[in-house]
């Protein structure tokens, strides 16, 4: 056991423990040899429908108080799940939230940037700002610009990097992810040979890897990039790790071998889903009623349903699904799903 909440402060923002469910129509669609079960990172807060960077900023509003900010600052792409995850933080605490939204997404739905997750961070109060730059991983210069901006006219900004990720408590929120499953495992009277999780920014596969570390399962963790840009997702993947491993003091070293990166579904670009994502978007919902967005859990659940149809997993392997939410980006791709 991490007993991170032991060891630095929380404040709740989620349900608590997030469900598991057996994603029973689909094992069987895909040929009955393995159990695949989905934890609902997506349904674990009230917040602006949730998803897993709630449970990150869990461990930063505390940090937020104790230096008496007033803004919190994020970046990230148009459909930003992080950046309305942020919006409703701010909104329930009470702090004002400027929103960095670049052009990350090479999508051009007329509705784009109107609907879904920007829609509810308007709503929710958030000062945004569109700024015409690619997609990139690392420290932006535009949310700097923010920081400072926020600064010269007298608040006192948090800063939030992309995903919650490259931060130095970005790992906390995951990093108990293990123990909870472990918790629920017992319950279920079963254990997950393989954990499957969408990876872009890296912080929450690092910290699965932190966590399922403990009982020999960290390479058992299977991230499916959809960032396009692995080389630089795995390495912040381990920076994080390590990172993590050292604040929570475990004395484990990580290496590039414990990241187990997928980078095979990752096409045709951050944010564009391919024929295949589509089609993985459709089987999970017309089979569980589950939805899954085109951006990251679309992704993920096409990677899975390949490795599966592949054979990649032994027969009789209990698989867990990580939903880690996002659902309203959808939204902006309206005139692809205008049929279903």
């Amino acid at each position: 056991m991490l007993n991170v909440e032991q060891k630095f402060p929380r404040y709740p923002l989620t349900f608590g423990p997030t469900p598991i469910e057996k994603l029973e129509r689909l094992s069987r669609h895909l040929g009955g040899e393995v159990e695949i079960y989905a934890k609902r990172e997506d349904c674990n807060s009230g917040l602006a429908f949730g998803g897993n960077k709630v449970r990150k900023l869990e461990y930063m509003v505390p940090d937020a108080i104790a230096q008496n900010c007033d803004t919190l600052v994020t970046i990230g792409g148009v459909q930003s799940n992080h950046t309305r995850q942020v919006a409703a933080v701010a909104a329930k605490i009470g702090m004002k939230c400027r929103l960095v939204q670049e052009s990350w997404v090479p999508f051009n739905d007329a509705v784009y940037d109107r609907v879904g997750n920007i829609l509810m961070s308007r709503v929710m109060g958030a000062q945004i700002e569109l700024v015409d730059e690619g997609f990139d991983i690392g420290v932006r210069e535009s949310w700097e610009r923010a920081l400072e901006d926020v600064k010269e006219k007298g608040g006192k900004p948090y800063a939030i990097p992309a995903g919650a990720s490259d931060h130095p408590l970005g790992g906390l929120g995951f990093a108990g992810f293990a123990d909870e499953v472990r918790q629920q495992e017992a319950e279920l009277g079963l254990t997950f040979d393989y954990i499957i999780v969408c990876s872009v920014t890296g912080s929450t596969q690092a910290c699965m890897i932190v966590g399922f570390a403990a009982d020999g399962r960290a390479q058992k963790v299977i991230g499916i990039d959809a960032s396009g840009t692995p080389e630089q997702t795995r390495a912040q993947v381990l920076k994080i790790a390590q990172n993590t491993a050292d604040k929570l003091e475990l004395g484990q070293e990580f290496t590039l071998d414990d990241v187990v990166l997928n980078t095979d579904y990752a096409y045709p670009a951050y944010g564009v889903p391919s024929d295949e994502t589509n089609d993985a978007i459709r089987l999970s919902a017309r089979l569980e009623g589950m939805m899954t967005d085109p951006v990251y859990e679309g992704k993920s659940m096409q990677g899975m349903i390949d490795l599966v149809r592949k054979g990649h997993f032994a027969k009789g392997s209990n698989i867990l699904y990580a939903h880690l939410g996002g659902v309203p980006a959808i939204n902006g791709y309206s005139y692809l799903y205008r049929n279903g």
